[in-house]
């Protein structure tokens, strides 16, 4: 089997819901292969659903403040970035 890359997220479209959570966000980036799960500051996310290897969407768990998205997959886990940010 290939090796894959780690994962990465470009971008999080909206990038801010309520802290109840329930929006349901696209997340697009590369390397989402495999089993894949995605992380609002550490809260694990539902509804995940992979559209293709650069673009998912999910459901935004409860939280608070301004937290990284971060995705686990075949390749790893996406470092932080400034372009995979939500605010509850």
């Amino acid at each position: 089997m290939p090796h894959r890359g780690l994962p990465t997220v470009t971008k999080v479209t909206p990038t801010v819901g309520p802290t109840k959570g329930g929006t349901k966000v696209t997340i697009q980036g590369s390397n989402f292969v495999g089993t894949v799960s995605v992380y609002f500051g550490g809260k694990l996310a539902t509804g995940v659903r992979v559209l293709s290897s650069s673009e998912i969407t999910a459901t935004v768990p409860p939280g608070s403040g301004t937290v990284f998205v971060t995705v686990s997959a075949l390749g790893g886990s996406s470092k932080t970035a400034s372009t995979g940010r939500y605010r509850y």
